[in-house]
């Protein structure tokens, strides 16, 4: 582990994430009948439950409303959700208060425009891989997998191998 992720890792104590684009492809499917759906990466979500067990925190903070985003957040027992906030930096000001957090204590994860002033803020500002260039040219750390396929799991599991906490969440082997 390189000796930049540990010092980049060490304060960190939440991860707040964008959704469409971070935590999916960025797709919105809407039916007939009005009802949209969203398509969520399993990883992710065993990522983000293994973090929250590990003491931190993690929190989802989207420009649009969606039930689907409550649900999933509900199944994953994310409890900072803030969603309509398409100026996001005013929403993750106010966590951080809430949480007593110093934005160097905080990992954001975007991939798009309105993402720009909270991953200009935070302590660890952290691209998708398939995010705008916009947002590449100011993160500190890029994921190797794209929006919707795994790039929270790469963030998390990067933190959490920094901090020598990754393999605290392993089940336990069969001895050979």
């Amino acid at each position: 582990m390189a000796n930049r992720d540990i010092e980049v890792a060490k304060p960190i104590r939440l991860i707040l994430s964008d959704v469409d684009g971070v935590l999916t492809d960025g797709s919105i499917t809407i039916d007939n009948a009005g009802v949209e759906s969203k398509s969520f990466y399993v990883r992710d979500g065993l990522a983000i439950k293994l973090w929250q067990r590990s003491g931190m925190a993690f929190g989802l903070l989207t420009a649009r409303n969606s039930q689907v985003v409550k649900l999933r957040a509900a199944e994953l027992g994310i409890e900072i959700v803030r969603q309509g906030f398409s100026e996001k930096l005013p929403a993750a000001r106010d966590i951080l208060n809430q949480l007593d957090l110093s934005p160097e204590q905080v990992c954001y994860i975007g991939d798009d425009l309105p993402d720009l002033p909270v991953l200009g803020w935070v302590g660890l500002p952290v691209a998708v891989a398939d995010a705008a260039d916009e947002v590449l040219s100011i993160a500190r750390w890029t994921t190797k997998a794209p929006g919707g396929r795994g790039a929270v799991r790469e963030v998390v599991e990067r933190l959490m191998k920094a901090t020598g906490c990754w393999e605290h969440t392993l089940p336990p082997q069969p001895a050979g």
